[in-house]
């Protein structure tokens, strides 16, 4: 063999190399958003689940706001569904409504001092508020795995490999500007 052929081998071999490398990189990548999804898919499933137990105990107290109580129902419908369909811009939208009326149910207990002294509710309330922080917690990690996936499959020379192999970016998990805004403590007690 010529030095020339071993050469254009050895090129070749350092090539495959840092495909390899790079294609396993995304691999990955992939699996670092799937595996954050999967744990925010068991925050908010364990959420849905304890949801209906608030809305009961509430539900014992006749004149706790109805209209509330049903807002939060179609809220955690409409999660459900984006998170079942792993439809993550329908997800923010859901959760901003219902962190919403999660946040009216716990301001309008506030005028119900029988309710706030019901054990169930403030255990019930300290378990969704446990949750909220820790879904909280998981979406950033999950927008942070998002975030490195998508400049990884953008960005040369992992756009080739990606293309290639059909990697994709995905979207972040942003919540919805219904959630952003603060809750008016008028409305809610008059």
């Amino acid at each position: 063999m010529t030095i020339g052929s071993l050469l254009f081998i050895g090129a070749i071999v350092v090539i495959a190399i840092f495909g390899v490398t790079l294609y396993n990189g995304l691999v990955a990548l992939k699996h670092g958003v799937a595996k954050a999804w999967a744990n925010i898919d068991v925050l908010l499933k364990q959420r849905h689940d304890e949801l209906p137990k608030l809305v009961e105990v509430c539900k014992q107290y006749k004149q706790f706001e109805q209209d509330t109580l049903q807002r939060v129902i179609e809220a955690r419908s409409r999660v459900q569904t984006a998170r079942e369909a792993q439809n993550i811009e329908a997800l923010g939208e859901a959760e901003g409504m219902l962190r919403m009326g999660l946040g009216q149910i716990f301001a309008i207990a506030e005028a119900y001092p029988e309710l706030k002294a019901n054990d169930n509710f403030m255990q019930l309330q300290q378990r969704i508020t446990s949750l909220e922080n820790a879904i909280a917690d998981r979406r950033e990690l999950y927008n942070e795995s998002v975030n490195i996936n998508n400049v990884r499959v953008e960005q040369f020379p992992d756009a080739v490999i990606a293309r290639l192999f059909s990697f994709e970016t995905k979207p972040l998990l942003e919540f919805s500007t219904v959630e952003k805004a603060d809750i008016d403590m008028k409305q809610l007690f008059s």
